[in-house]
């Protein structure tokens, strides 16, 4: 394969629908350009003018994805635009990492690289980066790339039991969680516990300076107290 030139292999053929501008691939399907590689069991590939100008690719079965802008992403389905490059993979175990940037989940994973926008929801949705991992039903917000380096900027995490984020020193839950990178603050709500050293807290609602580790904790009824235990340890 030459620059340029975009490579198809399958085991059995190719089905072209001139009309609607897109063609059929099955069983041990490889697709290789100068932006993108994918292996999958079924590709249903619309084009623009030719077969080789791949605009938007629907794929199943055993699907991996690598881009040239270094995204692996893995999964039972995966759909992808090469022009507004949106992503979304789908099924269990589905996964995308791209730098040091980790997602993963058995439902949905879905990713906008023009604008760092990301969701992912479903059972054991996950989160990972150099300095946060974080786990819950739902998570979304968009990252930025900052010195080559991929951050979140804003998050919203939540949960109907718990979701949990752990930081370097902070290993935090509750039933919802708000990031803004702008202020360093992380919110939690409902059934908070902030476990840092040997301190647990507990309350309805924390404000988390991730900058220097300082936090309030607090209750919103009257009738039920923030509680505090401290674990001794010896020295």
């Amino acid at each position: 394969r030459e620059v340029g030139q975009t490579e198809i292999t399958t085991d059995e053929g190719i089905e072209v629908f001139q009309k609607e501008k897109y063609y059929l691939l099955k069983k041990n399907v490889s697709i290789i350009s100068d932006n993108f590689e994918l292996k999958a069991d079924l590709v249903k590939a619309y084009f623009d003018k030719d077969l080789y100008d791949i605009s938007k690719i629907e794929s199943a079965i055993n699907v991996i994805l690598k881009s040239s802008k270094g995204i692996l992403a893995k999964g039972d389905k995966i759909n992808f635009s090469t022009k507004d490059e949106n992503i979304s993979i789908k099924g269990n175990s589905s996964s995308l990492t791209y730098g040091n940037i980790f997602m993963f989940s058995q439902d949905l994973v879905k990713v906008n690289n023009l604008n760092g926008n990301f969701i992912i929801e479903g059972n054991e949705a996950e989160l990972k980066t150099d300095s946060i991992h974080i786990f819950g039903s739902l998570i979304k917000g968009n990252f930025v790339t900052i010195n080559n380096v991929k951050e979140v900027e804003k998050l919203y995490v939540e949960d109907d039991k718990q979701a949990n984020i752990k930081t370097e020193n902070i290993n935090m839950f509750a039933k919802i969680a708000k990031y803004n990178k702008k202020d360093n603050i992380i919110e939690l709500f409902e059934n908070v516990e902030v476990i840092r050293d040997n301190e647990i807290i507990t309350g309805d609602y924390a404000n988390i300076d991730t900058l220097n580790q300082s936090y309030k904790v607090k209750s919103n009824n009257s009738d039920k107290k923030v509680k505090v235990l401290i674990r001794q340890t010896n020295e």
